[in-house]
């Protein structure tokens, strides 16, 4: 009876204990499913905060590109009314040319009046010169013109217009002198093959610092073993980075990075052309830091670029140019003086 008994216990407990160890393996199984389906949440999550930081990175870059864009067109647009407005100066130039001519005709048995008829048009073009231009050599020319054509004129009346003329001119020799046109060129070309830092080369940055090899002085052997020597050591670069290294940009956002150092390029060279001292600078500023920034400074194109960059953005192109005021009066009193004199 109590042999059947314990079969009976034995065979209930077997079910039982097989039933258990299936339900530890069902919960185990459920809980390393668990655990994989939170990591990958997790992780999404993390590509996602990544993709909207990016996205958000990107979409700052465009609005800039935009502002940047809208900037220069509104410096052409002022540069065309500029051109317009010399366009029209220089119209009037031409009719004063002609009525200049005509004046000649009239005046051709009085020499000291057209004498300061010719003395007043060469103020005339060295103020247009001044005013629209910031031309200060030809200003000068024509100012130094003015003075050599009252030269002959032995009179008093003419020595004082001389006088003062000569104080116009000293005034505009003082002034320092931009080279305009260089300037701009070198703007121009200033950062066309430099490479961005992803494009960097250790080994060319390495080379270009360090002083050539006496390969010449080898011979033989020596230079044999030398050049296999240069070879080993140009298998390994070891390169310091003082600094975190910046996000990898893409082809696309690469592209527009050199376009907007492009914008910023031109927006600097507008205003060099305009003496618009703070907006050259701020320009100027703004390229050095993208060049230190997303470029390899270690390159030897990009430190010729920073030198230039430097050397330009040490420039004074704000310039007071003189109005030419005193020298205009006084030919004007003389003109009148001559009128009553008739």
């Amino acid at each position: 009876m109590t042999n059947s008994t314990d079969s009976e216990f034995v065979a209930r407990q077997k079910p039982s204990m097989l039933t258990i160890g299936t339900m530890v393996l069902v919960v185990i199984a459920i809980l390393t499913l668990a655990w994989q389906w939170l990591n990958t949440r997790h992780r999404f999550n993390e590509i996602e905060k990544s993709l909207s930081f990016k996205l958000e990175e990107y979409h700052t870059l465009n609005q800039q590109s935009l502002a940047l864009a809208k900037q220069a067109e509104e410096r052409s647009t002022q540069a065309n009314a500029r051109t317009v407005i010399l366009e029209q100066k220089l119209a009037e130039s031409r009719d004063q040319q002609e009525a200049l001519q005509t004046l000649y005709t009239q005046l051709a048995e009085n020499r000291e009046a057209t004498a300061v008829a010719e003395v007043e048009q060469l103020l005339t073009i060295a103020k247009q010169q001044l005013q629209l231009a910031s031309n200060v050599k030809s200003a000068l020319l024509a100012l130094e013109a003015a003075d050599h054509r009252l030269q002959p004129l032995d009179l008093p009346r003419a020595v004082q217009l001389r006088e003062i003329l000569q104080v116009e001119i000293e005034t505009l020799r003082d002034l320092p002198q931009i080279d305009m046109i260089a300037m701009s060129t070198q703007l121009t070309y200033l950062c066309n093959t430099i490479p961005l830092i992803s494009e960097r080369q250790p080994t060319l940055n390495v080379n270009a610092n360090l002083n050539p090899a006496p390969v010449q002085s080898l011979q033989g052997v020596q230079k044999f073993w030398w050049a296999i020597w240069d070879d080993i050591k140009n298998l390994v670069t070891v390169e310091r980075i003082d600094k975190p290294e910046p996000p990898l940009l893409a082809a696309e956002h690469a592209l527009y990075l050199r376009e907007n150092l492009k914008l910023r390029l031109l927006t600097a060279r507008i205003a060099l052309l305009q003496h618009d001292e703070s907006t050259y600078k701020a320009d100027l500023n703004m390229v050095n830091t993208w060049l230190n920034q997303y470029f390899d400074t270690k390159h030897p194109d990009t430190i010729k670029a920073l030198v230039l960059l430097k050397k330009l953005s040490s420039n004074n192109i704000s310039l007071e140019l003189p109005q030419l005021s005193d020298s205009l009066a006084a030919v004007s009193s003389y003109k009148l003086m001559l009128e009553k004199s008739e």
